[in-house]
């Protein structure tokens, strides 16, 4: 090749006399390229004026650090890292993607290209073009590895500040902050859900990349974070799923270990998303006292485990939604639950303990699952009706 080190006084010659001549030519040949780009490339017109500038000085120091390596072919690799790229601010990086990039290159590479002949010394036109292909080989290799580094950084940051997140959800503090680290990441869907798991003997990272990686080929919002081992996941539901977000909860409960999974209710503020990761982390502690809950379950049809597990949020819950309401309605929906429960769910020895009829005990009993939403006939729904009603007793006792 004519850069090789060998060669003749000639060609040597031929490439001073080109180096001259690019010299003369470097600021034109920047101005072109930056007036073909805003021909060309339709998200360059798009750009701030400030932005515009930097890309534009990137060109001009592209065409620099060409001709002087040109000019020097014995230095080896051309540093483009440091003599092009050196230039702009490293947010511009985040203005720039790498297709625009490669097309910016592209452009200055064609605007040098098309002056071959006029910027070559006579007999030096082929020497000039493989040059310029060993540069712009370079600069893309260059450019592959800016944008690998930058999204390393990225990817590390965005894992920190999940992470930051997902901690203050769980202990409640910086509740403030959270919308705003959220917008950072790109967060905009509503409703929220945390979805909490075991590890296992599964490794961390691959365990985060995968929940992440399924969630948001489903649309779905994602931050996640693992506790000691346990593994948090909060979830911004899209569209399709806002109405089912246990349906959007679902898919992912495969990816953690083994044990249960459980999801937290339903928010719709990022900032009140502590709520839904509080429940879905105090319904993981207080899981193992249902051994045949679903996978994944709602915190809230964990309530009776958590209220005895010592969650205060689940206790307050099971008084007021459950216990009071059957307290205000009379004393005798209230007295007909108790004597049914204690009496084995039996209809006719609580119609007998009450004097009344069967279909009394019915009627009040189907009352009863219309204010709770728990029906007294049903095993699980009768275990929860007991633990409220001995929550509430104990509530009222002075």
């Amino acid at each position: 090749m004519t850069d090789s080190p060998d060669a003749s006084p000639h060609d040597d010659a031929v490439r001073a006399e080109t180096v001259r001549r690019l010299e003369r030519a470097m600021g034109a040949l920047g101005t072109a390229a930056v007036a073909q780009m805003e021909q060309r490339l339709s998200w360059f017109r798009s750009m701030s004026a400030e932005d515009r500038s930097w890309v534009g000085l990137v060109a001009q120091s592209g065409v620099a650090a060409f001709v002087d390596w040109f000019k020097n072919p014995h230095r080896g690799r051309p540093a483009i890292a440091v003599e092009v790229f050196g230039t702009a601010p490293r947010e511009l990086i985040r203005s720039v993607s790498l297709q625009q990039t490669v097309e910016m290159v592209r452009v200055v590479i064609d605007v040098v290209e098309s002056r071959v002949s006029e910027l070559a010394a006579p007999g030096g036109e082929q020497q000039l073009r493989e040059a310029m292909l060993r540069y712009s080989r370079e600069v893309a290799f260059s450019t592959a590895r800016i944008y690998a580094r930058a999204a390393e950084a990225r990817g590390a940051w965005d894992a920190r500040l999940e992470a930051l997140i997902v901690d203050a959800l769980l202990h409640g503090n910086r509740e403030e902050g959270l919308q705003t680290w959220g917008a950072s990441l790109g967060w905009s869907r509503i409703p929220v859900i945390a979805i909490a798991g075991l590890l296992g003997d599964q490794d961390a990272e691959e365990t985060l990349e995968d929940l992440r990686s399924h969630a948001r080929r489903a649309g779905h919002d994602v931050l996640a974070g693992v506790q000691g081992d346990r593994v948090v996941v909060v979830v911004g539901v899209n569209e399709k799923n806002a109405s089912d977000p246990m349906g959007a909860a679902t898919p992912l409960a495969g990816l953690f270990g083994p044990g249960p999974v459980v999801v937290g209710p339903p928010i719709y503020d990022l900032s009140a998303a502590n709520q839904s990761a509080r429940a879905a982390v105090d319904g993981l502690r207080a899981a193992p006292g249902w051994p045949d809950a679903p996978r994944p379950v709602a915190a809230e049809d964990l309530l009776p485990e958590r209220a005895l597990n010592g969650d205060p949020a689940a206790r307050r819950t099971l008084i007021e939604e459950v216990y009071q309401p059957l307290r205000d309605a009379g004393t005798p929906l209230l007295d007909t639950l108790s004597v049914y429960l204690e009496h084995a769910s039996s209809l006719e020895s609580t119609a007998r303990m009450l004097f009344v009829h069967p279909n009394t005990v019915r009627y009040r009993l189907s009352r009863v699952a219309e204010l709770t939403g728990y029906v007294p006939t049903d095993g699980r729904g009768s275990f929860v009706l007991r633990v409220a009603l001995t929550l509430g007793r104990l509530a009222d006792t002075p």
